[in-house]
């Protein structure tokens, strides 16, 4: 995960983002129709049109899902990810929308207190792993199907 990035567009097009998530294919549905809950009626606007492109040309798992119509209010979750360096971490997710923006939201990730989660981020947060190169994930890519 990268600050300023695009959670959309990462999810779908960059393997190291992908293999974060062990539920890749439940994480992509929630956030295609999170998405076009959070577009409305606004599919017009030039950035939606401009990703809806960009990842419909990319990733036939994209078309298949914004084929979909399917529309699910974004809230908090609880998240698995396999990260390269601690493994599986379990967190909870909230989302928040920052007012007189256009759009943007703070996205939270915490742990259970004093749990195992707990732990694992800590670690991370002190900066003492190594970082692993994206092509060492532990766990492969998801190849994409063939287009029709």
């Amino acid at each position: 995960m990268t600050a300023g990035a695009n959670r959309l567009r990462d999810l779908f097009l960059n393997p190291a983002e992908q293999a974060l998530f062990p539920d890749w294919e439940l994480a992509t549905q929630g956030l295609v129709a999170g998405f076009r809950e959070s577009v409305g009626s606004d599919i017009d606007a030039p950035r939606a049109i401009e990703l809806v492109g960009e990842l419909s040309l990319a990733s036939p798992r994209f078309r298949e899902l914004w084929a979909r119509h399917d529309i699910m209010p974004r809230r908090g979750a609880l998240m698995r990810f396999e990260h390269p360096q601690v493994g599986r971490l379990v967190l909870h997710r909230e989302k928040l929308l920052i007012t007189d923006t256009d759009g943007m939201m703070l996205v939270i990730y915490h742990p259970d207190a004093g749990s195992a989660d707990a732990e694992k981020l800590g670690l991370l947060a002190s900066a003492t792993l190594p970082v692993r190169p994206a092509s060492e994930a532990r766990r492969p890519t998801r190849p994409e199907p063939p287009a029709p």
